[in-house]
């Protein structure tokens, strides 16, 4: 009697094969059900066939008409903003949980440290890899004080970035900053990308900066502090590079923030690493690896639940 729930992974680039081999290693409640392409030369769906695993280079129809589809309750999306809307469409026809890792941002925004167990809809979105790294920060000085303006900026290697991110980047800074806003709490939010050509390739860098209401420095580290060790939970190579740094605004000398106009108070510069658990990727790919870990710890959350409540497609297999 089995008590994991089957999933399918539509993209087989990196992201989509890298998540692949998370849900085979370490998932709790989820097993690989298919891995869904559209071209037949692919390298991740030559990698899932020999894995054992169910394929099809058709699309989100190939999908369907695989033999294994009636007891997928679970679908990944790793492939495009654009592509996203398509399939989403087909998939909660079907009554299928879908798990959105492109920047199409049709489902509530998740981030797992943030607010993963309050979330529970049909189309849960992963924001992106600079959202997903960055936006718990301004969430935890959120909680100590009224936030005005975040910035962030991910610095990500030239080589972690494959087609469907460079093909996404206008999403992602518009999907990041609505994230920032949404999640984070900031009255305006800002999302800076950067694709990084250096060689050797260069770990994921990012920096959160964030204009606050005046408050107490220690509280807001302490607060920072907490929320790296919930990311670290499910992101192991996520962590601060340097300890929090504090400008304190005067009301003398405030700053124009655009479209809020002038604001004094607290600024807090977060300098974060993320490091990739290389399970496919490369370390040094901590981007992707960010968003694969936070899709399989949302995944099994909705997996858990639908075991718990009996509503799962297989269910069948629970009997």
């Amino acid at each position: 009697m089995t008590k994991k729930l089957k999933v399918a992974i539509i993209g087989p680039g990196n992201i989509g094969t890298d998540l692949m081999i998370k849900v085979m290693r370490s998932s709790k409640h989820l097993e690989m059900g298919a891995m869904v392409g559209v071209d037949p030369s692919s390298d991740g769906l030559a990698r899932a066939e020999r894995l054992g695993v169910a394929t099809t280079a058709e699309g989100i129809e190939g999908l369907l008409r695989l033999g294994v589809f009636p007891d997928i309750d679970i679908v990944f999306d790793a492939t495009s903003a654009g592509a996203h809307a398509r399939h989403n469409e087909v998939l909660q026809a079907h009554g299928v949980q879908v798990i959105d890792l492109t920047p199409a941002a049709i489902g509530p925004y998740v981030i797992p440290a943030i607010n993963l167990e309050a979330e529970n809809a049909s189309n849960m979105n992963m924001v992106t890899c600079g959202g997903q790294a960055t936006i718990p920060m301004v969430a935890a000085v959120s909680r100590v004080a009224k936030v005005h303006y975040a910035e962030i900026v991910a610095s990500i290697s030239s080589k972690s970035a494959g087609p469907g991110t460079r093909a996404n980047i206008d999403e992602f800074t518009e999907t990041t900053r609505a994230a920032i806003e949404k999640l984070g709490g900031a009255e305006r939010g800002k999302a800076i990308i950067v694709l990084n050509p250096a060689e050797p390739p260069l770990i994921m860098r990012d920096t959160v900066f964030v204009l606050s209401e005046a408050a107490d420095q220690a509280a807001v580290e302490a607060s920072i502090a907490q929320m790296v060790a919930s990311v670290q939970a499910y992101v192991p190579g996520y962590r601060l590079k340097q300890r929090v740094q504090f400008d304190v605004i005067p009301v003398d000398r405030p700053l124009n923030v655009p479209r809020l106009g002038l604001r004094h108070g607290l600024k807090t510069s977060v300098y974060l690493e993320v490091e990739g658990a290389a399970h496919y990727l490369p370390a040094y790919a901590g981007n992707l690896d960010i968003m694969t870990s936070a899709a399989l710890a949302c995944a099994d959350l909705m997996a858990e639940r639908r075991i718990a409540s009996g509503i799962a497609r297989g269910l069948k297999e629970f009997a």
